[in-house]
């Protein structure tokens, strides 16, 4: 599932990260921990990646990133707000300068027609910045989605630094 390509992704952001001296973190739903696996794959990560928090089930992403079960309830797991709070939560429970959450349906179930199979939300939290969420919805079966997400992760963290 990590392939080359994506192994270079994360060579290239640990690199870029490592010049300006930023540690990050990540807080992964549907990828099950996939980006710091891909990070983490790279030889002398450990300079750069603070943490990685896998945080499937909504119970998680209360205890760990102090999701409100509340705001999960309103307005669902896979959410702009709950993106946004994940990667604020992961930030303020760690030592990382920024961090990557996603939160999706991966499928192959569990879609609507509001939250279609292949929906991810991105939540992008830096120190003294507000957190950010970003929608895409990527086409594919389960593999396919998860791992368009993780080039997609990566590429954000690599525009934002």
């Amino acid at each position: 599932m990590i392939g080359p390509a994506i192994l270079d992704q994360a060579a290239a952001l640990l690199a870029v990260c490592r010049a300006r001296g930023l540690m990050l973190a990540t807080a992964e739903s549907c990828t099950g921990g996939l980006i710091a696996a891909a990070l983490t794959a790279i030889a002398g990560s450990s300079d750069v990646l603070d943490r990685g928090f896998v945080t499937y089930s909504n119970a998680a992403k209360t205890a760990m990133l102090g999701v409100p079960a509340g705001l999960i309830a309103a307005e669902g797991a896979v959410s702009e707000a709950v993106a946004t709070a994940m990667a604020q939560g992961a930030l303020d429970r760690s030592d990382a300068d920024i961090v990557i959450a996603v939160t999706g349906i991966a499928g192959p179930g569990g879609g609507s027609a509001d939250k279609p199979v292949g929906l991810v939300w991105f939540g992008l939290a830096r120190r003294g910045q507000p957190a950010l969420a970003i929608r895409h919805v990527f086409p594919g079966d389960r593999g396919a989605v998860r791992e368009a997400t993780v080039a997609c992760a990566l590429e954000m963290v690599r525009d934002s630094v």
